[in-house]
């Protein structure tokens, strides 16, 4: 699942950088959880928990129904 998570992230990946953010893959656990690190200007906005809920999980739950949430990592 790992790898199919990572294709998801790397589609979502040029529109955080576009805005001077990025996203690192840090684990998929067995239960459906995927864990992410928000790094650069990401990190600190204020819109954080937005992009993660909004963009990322919701985008990553649509291609891969496994998956039962996202969480936000330091």
């Amino acid at each position: 699942m790992k790898e199919k998570v990572t294709k998801v992230i790397d589609s979502i990946r040029p529109y955080l950088q576009a805005d001077g953010g990025d996203v690192e893959l840090v684990e998929v656990t067995k239960d459906g959880i995927v864990k992410v690190r928000l790094t650069g200007a990401c990190g600190g906005c204020p819109m954080s928990t937005y992009t993660l809920k909004m963009g990322i999980e919701n985008k990553l739950k649509a291609e891969i129904p496994e998956i039962i949430s996202v969480e936000q990592v330091a």
